[in-house]
């Protein structure tokens, strides 16, 4: 963008010759010159603070647009306050029934959940996890978390970390955009040692989008080896303008299945992401129960009614580490 700079040409004032003006002598037009110069420098100087507020002022205007072209596409970065209000609202009233709502489809209930508010409880480290059989605790990041100590975090008792390797922007043109620290995490958590699965952030409306997200996340991806599940993180982002606004419960079935279906091809172990009100509004649960489920349900009371292997518990998590919020996920493979 080009900006006009502050003019250049000054404005001088010309006087009449006047009994008024009072002629000085060679000293005092010695002082005067010396005060002159003085002025002159005054002048560049304030000219110079002039231009440099100028400045200030355009980069303020120009570089948070220029930020948010990067950013602002993220579905991210509009959830993550949606899932903190979501996260208080919970911790004062625990959800503990959804409602289902009708469908023309006939649908099977998947398995039922083996495990109760009562299975769960905190370790020394203050991370949930399972009393009725083996359990691991794992912390899924992003760019949002920036700069990540991973021989901290794996100290601190964490099991595994979930990476985002990227996301589709919501609006309308869906730009596929690499995280930008995944390369950082991917290497961090080699060289600590810590156990990874990933995720993209998609927001896919259509199977061939869906198609061309799994070969941009099996780029980034590279010959990093995976421990852990890969997994299709698709959310509404934005209700209203986000591009997903107005898929259909068939259609996001159908998108998920085939995800699933083309990793497992593949040789990935993919796991599908939702959270109460998908699995009760938006999916058709049932149809996607060849796979595990991911459940994203903040509050530490297991309510939830179909058996999940992996549950995204808080989004206010603390770890050490990871500086600000993180979520934590505690997973329970099957026996």
């Amino acid at each position: 963008m080009k900006h006009s700079g502050p003019q250049d040409d000054y404005l001088y004032e010309e006087f009449e010759e006047s009994d008024d003006y009072v002629y000085l002598d060679e000293e005092d037009d010695a002082k005067s010159a010396q005060g002159s110069g003085a002025v002159a420098v005054l002048g560049v100087i304030a000219a110079l603070c002039a231009l440099a507020l100028v400045g200030v002022i355009v980069a303020s205007i120009v570089a948070p647009s220029l930020f948010r072209s990067k950013t602002s596409d993220d579905p991210d970065a509009i959830l993550h306050s949606l899932h903190l209000e979501q996260e208080r609202e919970l911790k004062e009233n625990p959800q503990v029934q959804g409602s289902t709502e009708p469908t023309t489809e006939p649908t099977i209930p998947p398995e039922a959940n083996p495990f109760d508010q009562y299975d769960f409880q905190y370790n020394k480290h203050n991370y949930l996890y399972c009393l009725k059989q083996q359990s691991y605790v794992g912390v899924d990041v992003s760019a949002f978390q920036h700069d990540i100590d991973w021989k901290a975090v794996k100290a601190s008792g964490v099991d595994f970390a979930m990476l985002r390797l990227g996301y589709r922007g919501w609006g309308a043109k869906g730009t596929l955009v690499e995280d930008e620290y995944i390369q950082k995490n991917l290497a961090g958590c080699a060289e600590a040692g810590m156990p990874i699965g990933v995720y993209f952030f998609s927001q896919a409306t259509s199977l061939n989008e869906v198609y061309e997200e799994i070969e941009f996340m099996l780029d980034i991806l590279g010959d990093y080896k995976l421990d852990y599940p890969i997994v299709l993180d698709w959310e509404e982002a934005n209700p209203t303008e986000g591009r997903v606004r107005n898929v259909t419960r068939r259609e996001l079935t159908d998108m998920l299945r085939y995800f699933c279906d083309e990793m497992n091809v593949r040789g990935f172990n993919p796991m599908v992401y939702f959270n109460w009100t998908q699995a009760s509004k938006m999916i058709y649960l049932n149809e996607l129960e060849d796979y595990p489920f991911w459940l994203a349900l903040y509050q530490d009371r297991m309510t939830f009614p179909f058996r999940v292997e992996m549950w995204q518990y808080t989004s206010e998590g603390r770890v050490p580490g990871i500086s600000g919020d993180v979520d934590i996920n505690v997973y329970i493979p099957p026996i």
